[in-house]
Parts: structure tokens; sequence; C-alpha cells
């Protein structure tokens, strides 16, 4: 990889995604709304090509714009771009707060899919490059108290899917990445019991090998992913009062 365009990379899994390509050769583009972590980051990085891309992810047109500046300075296409910007907070029936729904699909769905659909016309037109999207074990069931969380991750599951199909006939790659939990400024302020807890090394190592084979998906680890499946098999009249047991915060 020469060129990596990474969102949410200020902290947590974009921030070591972004030390792991730059100390690889790659010239990182980390985008992240706090600047003064974007400084730390490159400082981080030690001499190695680390270029700060201080936004927003939700103002779509400056998201855009960031991308296409990048892709010139890349010379033309980018060679991997990870929608990995995301966050993660309780929005439970009985006491649902409308602007957080939004704000969560906003950054998890419609912020990451247009990062990603921003990158692939280029990879497209030069037949290579590969798009890759941070959605979650998540995903596959709609947990107790987070309804927006687990439908943005679901959403991404589904459009990358589908992105997969189209991609079929092309030497682009589109993977997409399902992480149980590790250990990150998201995870820290959960007060629930978090199983099979990873350490942020372990989980870069995961994802950054199954970027570079060119997985279809990745999913770790391997207990809580199991677990999971094993979850989304159940019939809904099974899973939904054994679900309504739990309390998550």
């Amino acid at each position: 990889m020469r060129s990596v365009f990474i969102t949410g990379a200020s902290s947590g899994l974009g921030r070591g995604l972004s030390l792991h390509y730059a100390k690889q050769g790659a010239t990182v583009f980390a985008a992240a709304r706090r600047k003064d972590e974007l400084s730390k980051l490159s400082a981080e990085a030690q001499g190695f090509a680390i270029v700060p891309v201080p936004l927003d992810v939700q103002d779509s047109e400056a998201l855009v714009r960031a991308i296409r500046r990048a892709e010139e300075e890349a010379g033309g296409a980018l060679d991997l771009v990870i929608a990995n910007a995301g966050i993660g907070q309780p929005t439970p029936a009985r006491k649902m707060e409308w602007q957080m729904v939004k704000r969560i699909m906003d950054v998890n769905v419609t912020a990451a899919c247009v990062t990603l659909a921003a990158a692939l016309p280029k990879m497209i037109e030069r037949n290579s490059g590969q798009v890759v999207a941070v959605s979650s074990l998540a995903a596959f069931r709609g947990m107790p108290g987070n309804a927006s969380y687990c439908a943005s991750k679901a959403a991404l599951h589904i459009w990358m899917e589908s992105v997969r199909v189209d991609l079929r006939a092309t030497k682009v790659r589109a993977t997409t990445i399902y992480p149980g939990f590790v250990k990150t400024e998201m995870t820290a302020k959960n007060k629930f019991p978090m199983p099979f807890l990873m350490e942020l090394d372990a989980a870069i190592k995961a994802m950054s090998r199954g970027i570079a084979r060119g997985a279809r998906i990745v999913s770790f680890p391997l207990p809580m992913s199991a677990a999971t499946r094993m979850l989304g098999a159940l019939p809904g009249g099974l899973y939904e009062p054994l679900a309504g047991k739990v309390r998550m915060f």
C-alpha cells in the first residue's frame, strides 16, 4: 500500500491502523475532528508519512474534498480507503433521543458510505485498490439498549455486501471488518461486561492481515464472532425474550 486514507484516525482502531501503514512505508492521510490528537499522531509516527486531515466526517462535502486532495497527492487514486470513523452511545427505546439517533446514523452509516463511494470511481478507473468498512459484530442482532448502533453497523454490512457483488468483475476489493470488544476510548466508558475484550495491538494485527489478503470479511475475536453468529441464527421469538433480560448499561 502506497497511499492510505483513514477516517476516525485520532484514536483507537483508526490511530493504530494509521501508525501501522505509515510504518509499512505508505503515505497515510489521517482524517479526524480533533486537530490536537492528529498532531500527536503525526509526531508519534517519528518521520513516517502521516498527513493530518482535520475534518468532521458529518460534513460530506468537506469529506469528499479531502479525498479528492488525497487522490491528487497520491497520483490519481488511493490504494486503500478505510471508513473507520464511528460512534457508540446507548439509545434505549424507553429513553430515546432522536438527536443521538441521527448522529449515530450520520457518522456510522452516511459518512462511512460517502467515504467509500467517493473513493471508488478512481479505483474503478484504475482497476485496482481496496475499500474497507469497519462494521461490528453488533451488526448481526439487535442488542438491548443499542438500537441505533446495531442498526448502523447492520446497514454498513449490507451496503458492503452489495458493493462486493458489483465489484466482482473488477480488481477492486471490498473488505468488511467486524470487531468485537477492543480496548479503546469508545469501550472504556462501557459499564457492562465485555466478553473476550481484545488488546488494541491484537486487533490491529487481525485487521491488517485480513486487509492484506483481500479478505471479504474479517471478524474477531473468534469466540465472540462464533457466539454472535449463533445469536444471529436464533428465531426472533426466542431471542427477543432472552435479550430483554440483559442490561447493558
